[in-house]
C-alpha cells in the first residue's frame, strides 16, 4: 500500500503585504496632517497640544481603518494596540532622558585615575582631575559585600520556608516579608542608628550600614527566590522523596541545585536594589574623604554618600563631581542587572 506525501507550503497571514504597508503609511501619513492642522486651526498650542491631539488621532485612525479593513474586534484591538505603544513610548522616553542627563554630565569627568585617588587632600570644589572615587569604591564594597553575606541566606531560608516546608507560619512571614519590601529605605536606617549606635552605644561604621542595607535586601532576595522556588516542577520533590530521601535531603540536593541560576539572579537584584540606596547611609556611616580598611570602626564613604555630600555643597566642580559618581553607580547597578538577566536565562539560550 503506498502513501502520499503532500508538500504543504506554510502560510503566514499575519506577514505584512505591500498593500498593507501603503495603507499603514497612508494612515500614518493623514494622522501627521491631521495632527498638524488641528494645532494650527485650533486653540491647542505648543508640544503638550501637538502631543495630545496626536495622541488622539493616532487611536482614531488606527480605529477606523481597522474596522474598515476588518471589523468592530480589530478596530478595538487596534485601539488598544495603539494605547501600550503610546504608554511604552512614555517610559521608554523618560528612561532616555534620566540615561542622557546622567551620560551628558557624568561621562566628560570619567577617567581611570579616580579609581586610584580619594578626597583626602582635595577639596570638592577642586578640578576633577584632582582626587577621585577610591574611598567610596572600597567603602561601597564593603558595606555591600557584608549586607550580602547575612541578607542571601536569611532571604534564601525564608523563601524555602515559605514554599518548601509550608509550616504554619508561612503566610504570616509572607506577609511580613511583602510589608517589608514597601517600608521606606529611612525607617532601615533609623532603625539601625536607634537600636545599633543609640541603645548598644556603636558609633558610625560601615558595619552599621550595612545592617541598614541587610534590612532593606532581605524582602528582595525572598521574595525573588520565592518565585523561583515555585517555578521548579513537583516532580522532582516527588522522585526525590520516593527514593527514600528526607524533606531537606530533596531540598538541598535536588531543588536547591535546579534553582541555583534564580536563586543568584535573586542574590544579584537584591544587591542591585540596595548599592543606590542614600537615606540609610547617612543615618549610619558618617562619610569620610580618606578610605578606612576597617569596616568595624570610623565613617565611612560611599558612593551614595559622595554623591549626597557633592550636591549639597553645591559650587560648579562639586555638582560635576556629584554626576560622576551618579554616572558611575549607573553603570555598577547596570553591571549587576546584566549578571542577573545572564545568569536568570536558560542554559541552553546561553549558548
Amino acid at each position: 500500500m503506498s502513501q502520499t506525501t503532500l508538500n504543504v507550503k506554510p502560510e503566514h497571514p499575519w506577514k505584512l503585504t505591500p498593500k498593507d504597508l501603503v495603507t499603514d503609511l497612508l494612515g500614518a501619513l493623514f494622522t501627521l496632517l491631521s495632527t498638524l492642522a488641528i494645532v494650527g486651526f485650533s486653540p491647542l498650542k505648543g508640544k503638550l497640544g501637538f502631543a495630545l491631539t496626536l495622541i488622539v488621532m493616532a487611536i482614531v485612525t488606527a480605529t477606523v481603518m481597522s474596522w474598515i479593513r476588518l471589523d468592530r474586534k480589530a478596530a478595538v484591538n487596534s485601539s488598544t494596540t495603539v494605547l501600550v505603544y503610546i504608554a511604552a513610548s512614555f517610559v521608554i522616553m523618560a528612561l532616555a532622558s534620566v540615561l542622557y542627563e546622567i551620560i551628558r554630565l557624568g561621562a566628560p569627568g570619567f577617567s581611570l585615575s579616580i579609581f586610584t585617588k580619594d578626597m583626602s587632600e582635595t577639596a570638592s570644589d577642586m578640578p576633577l582631575t584632582e582626587g577621585g572615587l577610591l574611598h567610596a569604591v572600597i567603602g561601597t564594597a564593603y558595606i555591600v559585600i557584608f549586607a550580602t553575606l547575612i541578607a542571601t541566606p536569611i532571604g534564601i531560608l525564608t523563601a524555602l520556608y515559605i514554599v518548601e516546608v509550608k509550616g504554619r507560619f508561612a503566610g504570616t512571614v509572607r506577609f511580613f516579608v511583602q510589608a517589608m519590601s514597601g517600608v521606606p529605605s529611612i525607617v532601615a536606617g533609623l532603625f539601625i542608628f536607634a537600636f545599633w549606635m543609640i541603645q548598644l552605644g556603636n558609633s558610625y561604621s560601615g558595619i552599621a550600614g550595612g545592617f541598614a542595607l541587610t534590612v532593606l535586601m532581605i524582602p528582595t532576595v525572598a521574595r525573588t527566590a520565592e518565585e523561583v522556588l515555585k517555578l521548579i516542577p513537583q516532580d522532582l520533590r516527588e522522585a526525590g522523596l520516593a527514593l527514600g530521601a528526607t524533606q531537606w535531603r530533596t531540598v538541598a540536593m535536588v531543588v536547591i541545585p535546579a534553582a541555583r541560576s534564580g536563586l543568584i539572579t535573586a542574590v544579584i537584584l537584591g544587591i542591585a536594589r540596595v548599592v543606590g540606596e542614600t537615606a540609610p547611609l547617612l543615618l549610619t556611616i558618617g562619610g569620610a574623604d580618606a578610605i578606612n580598611l576597617n569596616p568595624t570602626a570610623g565613617n565611612m564613604s560611599a558612593f551614595p554618600y559622595y554623591v549626597w555630600k557633592n550636591l549639597l555643597i553645591g559650587s560648579e566642580n562639586a555638582i560635576s563631581r556629584a554626576w560622576l559618581g551618579v554616572f558611575v553607580l549607573m553603570i555598577l547597578v547596570l553591571i549587576f542587572f546584566a549578571l542577573a538577566r545572564y545568569f536568570g536565562a536558560a542554559k541552553g539560550s546561553r549558548k
